[in-house]
C-alpha cells in the first residue's frame, strides 16, 4: 500500500515530546531496518486498523540500531538511514513516528517496564501491532505473546503479524536483504524489500578523473557500515528539486587508479551542471558487473562505454517501478 494523497512529510517526535493528539493511536512497534515486505504487511495492517477505528497509526522505533550499542566494533549494515525510514513510512501512509534513543538506560528496562512506562505511560496505546518474532526488554524477555498478556492487563489489544514469505517459502528478513546487497544482487534485494533500494548522500569534491575520461560523476561517500558489493550498477538519481536522471554508478575503490576508500560515483545521463554540495538520492535498479582493474585507461573507457549502454537498456526496461517506488518519487527525491 502506498500513500497517494500527495507529498506530505511525516512528523517525527522524541518519546519525551509526543503530542496529546497521538494518544490512543495504533502503535506499530519495531526497529524496521529496511522496511521489507514483512514490515510492510505489519504496517499496512496497523494503518487498516487505525482507519477502521478512526484513530491514527504511528510507528515506535529505535535509534541507533540495537546492535550498534551492544556490538560497536561490528556495526550493522543499515539498509535504511533514519531519514530514509521516515520517507518510506510517509510514503505508505503512517501518520507519525516516535523515536526512542536506544542507549544503556533504555536497554536496561524490563519488558514489563517498557509496556507500563512507554506503551501505556507515554503513548496510551490504543492498539499495538508487532511481528511474530519481535522481542524487547532487558535480556529480550519480552515477546509477542508477552505483549498479548500485558495488553489484556493494561487494556490494549495486540495485533500479531505472522511470517511473510516469498515463493521460496522463506520469510523476508533484513539479514537476507543484506546478504543480497553484499552479493551485488540488488534486483533480488528489491524484490524482498518491495521497493527499490536507495541511498542518500551529499556530493563531495573528487579528482575530476571521470570528467577527463568523458564520464563526469557525482561522488558520494556512503555510511561506513555499507557493505554493498563493489561493482557497476544501473541507477536512477534524484535531485532535491525533483529532477530525476537515469545513470550508471560505480561503487568501490577504483583499482585502476588509487584503490582508495570506497566511493559511490554516479554518472547522470543527459545532465550538465554542478552538483557539488547537493544531496542526491541514488536508487539501485540492477547489477551490471564487478569492479575490475584495467591495464590501460583506453580499456577502462571502452568498458565504461559498454556499461553506460547496458545501464540505458536496463533502465528502459525497468520502467518507473511499483506504486511505492512512485510514491517515494513525489516525496522530494526518488
Amino acid at each position: 500500500m502506498a500513500n497517494t494523497a500527495g507529498p506530505t512529510r511525516i512528523q517525527s517526535f522524541s518519546i519525551d515530546g509526543v503530542p496529546a493528539t497521538l494518544s490512543g493511536s495504533v502503535v506499530a512497534l519495531g526497529n524496521f531496518d529496511g522496511l521489507h515486505r514483512g514490515h510492510l504487511a505489519l504496517l499496512e495492517a496497523a494503518i487498516a486498523d487505525a482507519r477502521r477505528i478512526g484513530i491514527r497509526a504511528l510507528v515506535l522505533t529505535f535509534e541507533p540500531h540495537p546492535r550498534d550499542l551492544f556490538r560497536p566494533d561490528t556495526p550493522v549494515f543499515r539498509l535504511t538511514s533514519p531519514e530514509a525510514k521516515l520517507r518510506l513510512l510517509s510514503a505508505i501512509g503512517i501518520d507519525a513516528v516516535v523515536v526512542i534513543p536506544f542507549d544503556q538506560a533504555f536497554a536496561a528496562l524490563t519488558a514489563e517496564q517498557f509496556v507500563a512506562q512507554v506503551l501505556v505511560g507515554r503513548l496510551s496505546a490504543g492498539v499495538v501491532a508487532v511481528g511474530y518474532n519481535f522481542h524487547f526488554g532487558h535480556g529480550r524477555t519480552g515477546s509477542a505473546s508477552f505483549l498479548v498478556e500485558a495488553g489484556a492487563r493494561f487494556g490494549f489489544p495486540v495485533s500479531i503479524i505472522g511470517p511473510i514469505a516469498g515463493k521460496d517459502g522463506v520469510p523476508y528478513s533484513a539479514t537476507r536483504i543484506r546478504d543480497a546487497l553484499e552479493a551485488g544482487d540488488v534486483a533480488e534485494a528489491n524484490k524482498m524489500l518491495g521497493y527499490r533500494w536507495f541511498v542518500t548522500a551529499t556530493v563531495i569534491s573528487g579528482d575530476r578523473r571521470g570528467r577527463e575520461l568523458g564520464f563526469p560523476t557525482a561522488n558520494l561517500r556512503l555510511a561506513g557500515d555499507c557493505r554493498l558489493r563493489h561493482g557497476i550498477y544501473a541507477v536512477r538519481v534524484g535531485r532535491a528539486d525533483g529532477g530525476v536522471f537515469d545513470g550508471v554508478a560505480s561503487f568501490g575503490r577504483r583499482p585502476t587508479f588509487d584503490n582508495g576508500a570506497p566511493l559511490l560515483e554516479a554518472c547522470l545521463f543527459d545532465f550538465a551542471g554542478d552538483l557539488y554540495g547537493e544531496e542526491l538520492t541514488v536508487t539501485f535498479i540492477d547489477w551490471i558487473r564487478p569492479e575490475l582493474r584495467f591495464e590501460s585507461v583506453d580499456a577502462l573507457v571502452a568498458r565504461m562505454t559498454e556499461d553506460a549502454a547496458a545501464a540505458r537498456r536496463i533502465l528502459a526496461e525497468a520502467g518507473p517501478g511499483n506504486a511505492l517506488d512512485q510514491a517515494l518519487s513525489v516525496l522530494g527525491r526518488p
